[in-house]
């Protein structure tokens, strides 16, 4: 499937900023069943900018602007070829060894609600069959949480997601790592994109979940819509959690009340497009 993708981020500040540094994690990698074909980013005013691959493999571009002003804008646009390989990752650029990522982090953090989550599919032990868990956890998450756009915000914890029992894909995701961790499967956030055809349940801009299997290495998971990732998936960054694989993050000196704007348009060439504006 050939996808198209369209991903612009503005800011705007209610006073001029002197100099802003950002880190871009906006360009998809290529590896078996994605093909990046095209892939571009624009950003107007920043003067210098720096490639390097951060400790999870991304390619991450760093950017700095200096100068008086009022926004930044940013835009990641290409075409990517994609195939259904059933979620299974492989041909990747691999940094961190994989145990690293059962580590908890602050979103990620477990309680006791998390907990009984994770017994409840593997009696507390990593189970003889991973697979067949990991599908169970995923269906026991996304029945957890129900899907509901504004109930979480950018720093909800997968403890606090859960005890609410609502959330977007960022919650489901967080949930789904805690638990996996939990049960000795090292887990990894990801950030991408998603063509669905509708923006609910799931997003244009989307996250899902990648846990390594022995035997298959790394799979994802996508608990907010219940899959494997497919060929409608676009896999962008991974990290600890979505701060970590954040596809943009950044600082300023001055530029006070800040205003965000997000617009992600996915299309496939010849079919469906699909829009998503924050």
């Amino acid at each position: 499937m050939l996808i198209e993708i369209r991903h612009v981020t503005t800011y705007r500040y209610g006073t001029p900023a002197r100099y802003s540094i950002q880190s871009l994690r906006l360009t998809p990698p290529s590896f078996d069943g994605q093909d990046v074909l095209a892939w571009t980013i624009s950003a107007p005013g920043f003067e210098k900018h720096i490639e390097y691959r951060d400790g999870f493999g991304n390619i991450v571009h760093l950017s700095t602007m200096s100068g008086l002003h009022d926004g930044i804008t940013i835009e990641a646009s290409g075409i990517v070829e994609t195939e259904d390989r059933s979620g299974i990752v492989r041909g990747l650029t691999e940094v961190a060894p994989r145990r690293v990522f059962l580590r908890e982090t602050e979103r990620t953090a477990p309680d006791k609600g998390i907990r009984d989550l994770a017994r409840s599919v593997s009696n507390g032990k990593v189970p003889k069959d991973v697979l067949d868990c990991m599908h169970a956890l995923m269906r026991t998450v996304q029945d957890a949480v129900d899907y509901e756009i504004g109930a979480t915000h950018e720093h909800t914890t997968a403890a606090e997601a859960l005890a609410d029992g609502k959330g977007v894909c960022q919650d489901h995701a967080h949930v789904f790592i805690s638990a996996a961790r939990l049960i000795g499967i090292p887990a990894r956030y990801v950030n991408g994109y998603f063509l669905s055809g509708t923006l609910a349940p799931s997003e244009a801009a989307h996250a899902w979940a990648e846990v390594w299997i022995d035997g298959l290495g790394w799979v994802g998971f996508d608990p907010a819509n219940g899959m494997c990732p497919t060929e409608r998936y676009v896999r962008l960054a991974c990290g600890f959690d979505a701060g970590s694989a954040s596809p943009i993050r950044g600082t300023q000196r001055g530029g006070e009340n800040e205003a965000l704007d997000v617009k992600v348009e996915v299309e496939q060439q010849g079919g469906q497009q699909q829009q998503q504006q924050q």
